[in-house]
């Protein structure tokens, strides 16, 4: 029986491949390549000895879905699947929901109709939006969205807790991902955004290759020790692995979960800049600019129940998270492009 890892030629996707393959599962993967390469693919065997079978198709499309389910014995679904840009989301707000819910929709229906009622869902801390609490746990009320991204990962939740509700025979895990960074240990895989990164990690990384003249910093006049936003950033080998835990537990029925996967620790910009610096002796130039709109002070998470029910916890630094994006970028400066 075999894993469909939907969007697995992505950044998280490909790594937790990875660590999929090397617990002993079957992977197969669908993914459209609009923000992806199918070399990352290339690189997971090349890190594995195996091989992942790969369908280029979108989740919109039923006619794929169901030739996938229709050759393959696939016994669990991780979904990843999706567009993920903020700033674009706000500029495109019709996209975001036609891909992300109807694409999802599709993909639960196709599903259904082939008896296959598992599904971990890559979900975002998006959906708490400015936290009632910190740190933040699993019981915290979900809040207002500050944009059409976070919107689809809420409204997907819900669309997922309402169909396990109705059809009791659905595993359904909701994991809440904080901020991924990092890349794999061997420099050979790692994120490869298309075009002006929108995350911190790998713009700084583009910075000190040279690809780009500075960091924006948003914002330095928030209440925190030095201005800056605190996130929680959390290694992608840790998530990827808390997939694997995740993929491990539906096989117990649980019905309906919901996991923080984070370290539990808060950094800022600015411990991001002097960790990446200090690290990878290498100086990064950067201007504070204004707050984004949407964009809140602090976020981080309580990752103690996922500890206790999926026996998962990060396991790197911030200073592993450091080295080993810069590993990866200095090693393919442009990505999975030669």
């Amino acid at each position: 029986m075999a894993i469909l890892v939907t969007g697995g030629a992505g950044y998280i996707g490909s790594h937790t491949c990875v660590e999929l393959l090397n617990a002993g599962y079957e992977v197969v993967v669908l993914d459209n390549l609009s923000n992806s390469s199918e070399k990352s693919l290339d690189r997971v065997k090349e890190l594995t000895g195996k091989t992942v079978k790969f369908y280029k198709g979108d989740i919109l499309d039923r006619e794929i879905l169901n030739e996938i389910f229709v050759n393959e014995k696939i016994e669990s679904c991780i979904h990843f699947a999706g567009l993920k840009a903020v700033g674009e989301s706000v500029a495109k707000p019709w996209e975001y929901y036609q891909n992300n819910i109807a694409g999802t929709l599709v993909l639960v229906d196709v599903m259904r109709q082939h008896n296959c009622k598992n599904i971990i869902f890559s979900s975002s801390a998006t959906v708490y939006g400015d936290p009632a609490q910190i740190p933040i746990t699993e019981e915290c009320p979900k809040g207002q969205c500050t944009n059409p991204y976070g919107w689809t990962k809420s409204m997907l939740e819900q669309i997922l807790m309402d169909i396990q509700k109705a059809d009791s025979e659905w595993n359904v895990i909701l994991l809440r991902y904080f901020n991924p960074i990092g890349a794999h240990k061997s420099g050979i895989m790692g994120e490869n955004p298309n075009g002006v990164p929108n995350n911190l990690m790998p713009y700084v990384t583009q910075v000190a290759v040279g690809k780009l003249k500075e960091l924006g910093v948003f914002g330095d006049d928030y209440a925190t020790p030095d201005g800056t936003g605190i996130r929680d950033y959390i290694h992608v080998v840790d998530l990827a692995i808390g997939h694997v835990k995740a993929v491990q537990k539906v096989e117990e029925n649980p019905g309906l979960k919901v996991y923080n996967l984070g370290t539990g620790h808060g950094y800022s910009v600015m411990d991001i800049i002097k960790n990446f610096e200090a690290a990878n002796d290498i100086k990064i130039p950067y201007v504070v600019k204004d707050r984004r709109p949407g964009d809140i002070a602090i976020c981080y998470c309580d990752p103690h129940k996922a500890k206790e029910e999926l026996g998962w916890e990060a396991q790197y630094g911030i200073r592993e998270m450091c080295e080993d994006a810069w590993r990866w970028q200095k090693n393919n400066p442009n990505g999975y492009e030669e």
